[in-house]
């Protein structure tokens, strides 16, 4: 399955992006099961803290697999949205377990989680505008918001990937260590957020961020208008042939 939930502990939920042979890389079907996992967890009182991660060492997710046909979903901005929690507020404290590179898709379903363990070797960015594509997952909008406008604007419009030490620098992370500690910490630290009030912690999370959500949620038709208008434009094919053959794009 490529989105697998488990419940490790009492409390706690582990969901698994099971997508190793293509990076963890979110395809049709695993844009439709992340959505439909918050929409399973949202209602669950006895969930307190749910830790997100990819399966194997090499990639957190590195976002959409550019080879698929997204057409299947019909809307394909309201997947994103859904599926990345972009403007969706989800209650229950997130704790990313980011256990290698974290790029594009993977790293706007970072920035959604509340807490963020690194792999020391894995790599962040968002690359798209490289391949001819807006970072619409929520990246635009978050991003300024959780690093600052200088360091926000240069991943975005460079789409350079930073080392996990760089990103704890700039506060994109919380902690960084060796790839067999990253679930251990992840697992501890919502351990920690589990033993608390279960009431005061979901309503901590949500006076931190309503005003917020508020905000993204105005902004939201703009970026579906801006990743549609990329879509549609003269650049996307130069750039998506790039990338299936592993070129430079000449725009």
């Amino acid at each position: 399955m490529p989105i697998e939930l488990t419940f490790p502990e009492s409390h706690l939920c582990l969901i698994t992006i099971d997508n190793a042979d293509k990076r963890n890389a979110l395809g049709p079907k695993e844009f439709k099961d992340l959505a439909a996992a918050w929409e399973t967890l949202i209602n669950r009182l006895d969930v307190r803290c749910v830790v997100v991660t990819g399966s194997g060492q090499k990639a957190f997710c590195s976002g959409a697999q550019l080879d698929s046909d997204f057409s299947v979903l019909g809307d394909v901005d309201n997947w994103v949205d859904r599926a990345l929690l972009k403007t969706r507020f989800f209650p229950i404290p997130l704790v990313a377990a980011v256990n290698g590179h974290c790029v594009a898709g993977g790293l706007e379903l970072m920035i959604s989680c509340d807490i963020r363990i690194g792999s020391e070797t894995a790599l962040f960015g968002l690359p798209e505008v490289r391949w001819g594509i807006v970072p619409s997952g929520g990246g635009t909008m978050k991003l300024v918001d959780q690093i600052g406008y200088a360091r926000a604007m240069q991943l975005l419009m460079t789409g350079e990937l930073i080392s996990a030490a760089s990103a704890m620098e700039i506060g994109l992370i919380n902690q960084v260590c060796p790839v067999d500690e990253v679930m251990p910490k992840a697992l501890a630290i919502a351990r920690q957020i589990a033993a608390n009030s279960p009431l005061a912690v979901r309503h901590t999370k949500r006076l931190a961020l309503e005003k917020r959500f508020d905000r993204w949620g105005s902004q939201e038709t703009n970026e579906r208008y801006a990743a549609r208008d990329a879509r549609n434009g003269p650049d996307i094919k130069k750039g998506l042939d790039a990338f299936l053959n592993k070129s430079t794009p000449l725009y």
